[in-house]
């Protein structure tokens, strides 16, 4: 029986899904889609040309908590997150379940990603292998991923809630990481999984101080008051645009323990070379 479920958020970019959809279709393991309220006809092609993905429409755009009804619709005990413009190479689901069963505290694997045709790693990757927190369970500890080449732990990952909707989209695994964190669970960067992503040229407008926005809120949520204080200073902008969810975020407001908010600030310190 599959091990793994891969979960997918799409909206009106059905040309790309089903590309990777295509790619998918070779792991031979189960595919959930989260259609986030397609305006196009992702979800008609989609039970056209691939009958055996699991399509679940949503009436609205809930952006990355669409993935949380995704993984609640799983029956596997890994879930490998793709995006709509990502896949996961021929053994990185083998390989991932591997790791998983070796380490039964490990909630989160955040892959190696090798980005377009050239296969070149995306900037993240040095920030994950040189992570300043020191080897973990499985290789490098984090305290971050892209949610497009992260494989979790199904129970951990429902246990903390998931994907937040204060948040909406963008920047939205940091929360995830710091939640799984508190509650005990380990994240690491394993190399020799791998997913590839093709991802669309140039970022959407407005890209920029929305994931700005986000760090805001998540610092809000979790970090020291006077911390997110001085976040917000620092970025009046940021913070106008963050003023809407301010009070939803606060009304979930809960401080990371004391090892996992020094993990925090060891990431925000210059790096050697930097």
């Amino acid at each position: 029986m599959p091990r793994t479920t891969v979960v997918i958020v799409s909206r009106d970019r059905v040309d790309s899904l089903l590309r990777t959809l295509a790619r998918l279709s070779e792991l031979a393991v189960p595919v959930v889609l989260v259609d986030n309220a397609s305006s196009d006809d992702t979800v008609s092609r989609v039970r056209t040309e691939f009958p055996a993905v699991l399509v679940l429409e949503s009436a609205v755009n809930l952006g990355a908590v669409g993935r949380n009804l995704g993984v609640r619709a799983a029956r596997t005990p890994f879930v490998a997150f793709a995006d709509d413009d990502s896949w996961w190479a021929p053994d990185a689901v083998e390989r991932a379940e591997e790791v998983f069963d070796a380490h039964p505290d490990l909630a989160v694997i955040a892959a190696q990603t090798l980005v377009g045709s050239g296969g070149t790693p995306d900037p993240i990757t040095p920030l994950l292998r040189d992570s300043p927190l020191g080897q973990g369970v499985a290789g490098p500890a984090v305290l971050g991923f892209l949610a497009c080449s992260a494989i979790v732990r199904r129970q951990a990952f429902l246990d903390v809630g998931g994907f937040s909707p204060v948040l909406f989209f963008r920047g939205e695994e940091t929360l995830l990481s710091w939640d799984l964190a508190a509650a005990g669970w380990a994240l690491c960067y394993v190399e020799d999984v791998v997913a590839h992503h093709h991802p669309a040229t140039g970022r959407a407008p407005g890209a920029d101080v929305v994931e700005r926005r986000n760090a805001l809120l998540t610092a809000w949520m979790r970090r020291p008051v006077t911390k997110a204080v001085a976040e917000s200073l620092k970025d009046p902008r940021a913070f106008r645009v963050a003023l809407p969810r301010l009070r939803q975020a606060l009304r979930q407001r809960r401080a990371l323990p004391e090892h996992v908010e020094a993990q925090v600030r060891a990431l925000e310190r210059p790096r050697r070379g930097a």
